[in-house]
């Protein structure tokens, strides 16, 4: 039995969610946020071009917002918005800024900002999604504020930070078989890992509205809630709904009604539900939105924070979001976004899948065949620190644009303190491939490894992920690559960093 201050506590949360829910119901978000102690941080307001208006902080301080313009850029192949950049005044000083796309929030004046949605996106997407009724959303914080309530919040998953693949705020989806002409630009955040291994964690204190197919009366209307058998609603003291979907198993100790502490077990991770067949947690908040309606409040920033408090890295590469060409055309591949202590990054050191190298930042690249490609970044800080990671590269077949070239997915578990002389699982599965194998290395000159996924036939085939196990023998870092060419030769090619330690 919990003590008497825990049950106390629990009560002060339970009856705190009962308070904010009921004003949520019928207010916006600025409006419902009463209690001190658990309003978000947060300030969210949405502007039209030209719009101006006075948002009063947190903190208590005003600031003068106006939205100055907005630029969105569509690929010419789905004409899905690949970029948004909104130019925004703060008390008279001017900032651009990109929506969604991995993006942190950047200091301006007194304030932190960010853009998380524009209104572009609703024009081929799902504009319930996010309940944006203007051109742009933007989001302020105090300049030195934390982005959430420190100790309020911790990610979710129990892995590393990017150990596979993501797809987050504002990316469109780019899966399937058939190009369609229907974005579905994510909203939530798509954490790979390993399926049926990965543990899914609260990420905050909450009460457990939704639990597959069960669902508290009083959330059943006029909520973001959807019941599903692989999906759980989580309700928290900020009067946020936070979504856990795919799970391949939902913890018994998840019911309806049960008050959780953060860092309880959810469930494990999987591909269960409309995933698309590879496993992943798709983790989503919505909260009440400026426009009275229920919207995804973006989470990146959100996670990246209570990682970097939890686990405290020195250095972490990102190359991240998707890029989408047709052979012949070029891309700009990136590792400006990567995270070092005191901004102490003194390289960028790029490895392409044809063996070429290159240095710097921002690299323009030409791809001349169809395929994925998974280009390395090594960013090295001045310490001597060095990270991975890998930027992904979609090539069309320009003979054929109504289809995608095959994919792959790779994962492996633990991700965290891994040791020598420890086996650890991997697992792989294509996607619009069913011919050939998957070819392993695991970058510590062992032998390849062969193995044979099922092509995602069927997405949701317990036995769709071909699994093999290795033991590395030395502590270091490893550069696994696995790849899986089709009959004419398009091949797919993914890459995972595992870290072994002594």
């Amino acid at each position: 039995m919990p003590t008497s201050s825990l049950r106390h506590k629990y009560c002060l949360i339970l009856f705190t969610v009962i308070c904010v829910h009921t004003l949520a119901a019928n207010l916006p978000a600025a409006e419902s946020e009463t209690d001190p102690e658990f309003a978000p941080i947060v300030r969210v307001v949405d502007l039209n071009v030209d719009e101006s208006t006075t948002v009063t902080l947190s903190n208590g301080e005003q600031v003068q917002v106006k939205l100055l313009d907005l630029k969105e850029t569509r690929d010419p192949i789905r004409q899905a918005v690949r970029s948004a950049i909104v130019a925004v005044e703060v008390d008279g000083e001017r900032i651009k800024l990109e929506s969604g796309m991995y993006n942190l929030p950047q200091t301006i004046g007194k304030v932190q900002i960010d853009c998380s949605i524009t209104g572009g996106y609703n024009s081929n997407g799902t504009p319930a999604f996010w309940g944006l009724d203007k051109d742009a959303r933007l989001r302020l914080w105090p300049k030195d504020s934390p982005l959430i309530k420190p100790g309020s919040f911790i990610y979710p998953v129990d892995q590393r930070w990017f150990a596979t693949r993501t797809w987050y705020d504002n990316e469109p989806v780019d899966g399937g078989t058939k190009i369609l002409p229907k974005i579905y630009y994510h909203s939530g955040l798509d954490i790979g890992g390993a399926e049926k291994l990965t543990r899914v964690i609260a990420a905050t204190d909450a009460i457990v509205v939704s639990s597959g197919n069960e669902v508290l009366d009083a959330h059943k209307k006029d909520t973001p809630v959807a019941p599903r058998y692989d999906v759980v609603y989580l309700l928290d003291s900020r009067g946020w709904y936070y979504r856990y979907s795919h799970l391949h198993e939902i913890n018994d100790r998840i019911k309806p009604g049960r008050i959780i502490k953060q860092g309880d077990e959810i469930g494990i991770l999987g591909k269960k539900g409309a995933s698309g067949g590879w496993s992943h947690l798709h983790f989503e908040i919505k909260s009440r939105q400026p426009s009275g309606k229920w919207g995804t409040q973006a989470g990146y920033g959100f996670l990246w924070e209570a990682y970097k408090n939890q686990y405290q890295p020195k250095l972490v590469a990102n190359s991240r979001r998707k890029h989408f060409i047709k052979a012949g055309d070029s891309t700009t591949l990136k590792g400006t976004q990567s995270y070092s202590v005191n901004d102490s990054i003194q390289s960028y050191e790029w490895t392409f899948t044809d063996g070429t190298t290159a240095t710097g930042a921002e690299i323009k690249r030409t791809y001349d065949k169809p395929g994925v490609y998974s280009e390395i970044l090594k960013v090295t800080d001045k310490a001597g620190n060095v990270d991975y990671d890998f930027a992904e590269v979609h090539v069309l077949d320009p003979q054929n644009m109504e289809e995608y070239v095959p994919r792959i997915h790779a994962s492996y578990w633990p991700s965290l303190n891994n040791k020598v002389g420890e086996p650890i699982t991997f697992k792989v599965r294509s996607f619009g491939n069913t011919t050939g194998e998957e070819l392993w290395d695991f970058g510590d000159g062992s032998p390849t490894v062969s193995v044979k996924s099922d092509g995602n036939v069927k997405p949701l085939n317990e036995a769709g992920y071909a699994i093999t196990k290795h033991t590395y023998q030395n502590p270091g870092d490893y550069l696994v690559k696995v790849e899986r060419s089709r009959e004419d030769g398009v091949k797919a090619v993914t890459h995972l960093h595992v870290r072994v330690e002594p």
